[in-house]
């Protein structure tokens, strides 16, 4: 099947694909349950060497841009606690990490989690983390821009490969907490 946006020939139904990828999402696609059903959440075999946002666009069209996302991992600091978080905004504006993010943790302090702690604590690529399948006790921060977009392609959960979900389907995940202005524009 054609996806929905990008150059893509080749989507398939993500419940179909289970075995290309990683642990923690291909068991949330096989739990997945809400109003958004699990075959419209689709999978497009994509280039590792390409993954990153800027390089991925340029290769297979301006247009994604303002149809993707990027899910980063964030670690808010309180003393001696830190509270790890996933944010997802689309890939023109970047989280807003000292302003709305360490607000909502009640952080003194929030940044960008060290490529190790964000590997390791999802289970992920890096590059490919996705919100699909992340740790259930953690927030998701979701900018209501991502919502209001028709189809979004984010991370598969490694570097080789992507998903394309409607926007809505954002807001069913665990943890989600829909945000406004938690993207910025991009500097």
């Amino acid at each position: 099947m054609r996806a929905p946006i990008g150059d893509f020939t080749d989507a398939r139904p993500a419940p179909d694909c289970l075995d290309l990828l990683t642990a923690p999402v291909a068991a949330a696609v096989r739990t997945w349950s809400g109003p958004v059903p699990a075959d419209q959440l689709l999978y497009v075999d994509t280039d590792p060497a390409i993954a990153d946002t800027a390089v991925f666009v340029e290769h297979h069209g301006a247009d994604l841009l303002d149809a993707s996302a990027n899910c980063v991992v964030v670690a808010g600091r309180r003393g001696e606690t830190t509270t790890l978080a996933a944010c997802v905004v689309k890939s023109a504006t970047r989280v807003d990490v000292n302003g709305a993010v360490r607000k909502h943790l009640g952080a003194r302090k929030a940044s960008f989690a060290p490529m190790d702690t964000a590997t390791g604590e999802t289970g992920m690529e890096y590059c490919g983390i996705t919100p699909i399948g992340l740790p259930s006790a953690w927030p998701l921060l979701v900018d209501a821009a991502v919502l209001d977009t028709e189809w979004v392609l984010i991370g598969s959960g490694r570097r080789r490969g992507k998903l394309i979900l409607p926007g809505k389907a954002f807001a069913q995940l665990p943890g989600a907490v829909v945000m406004d202005a938690l993207g910025l524009a991009a500097t």
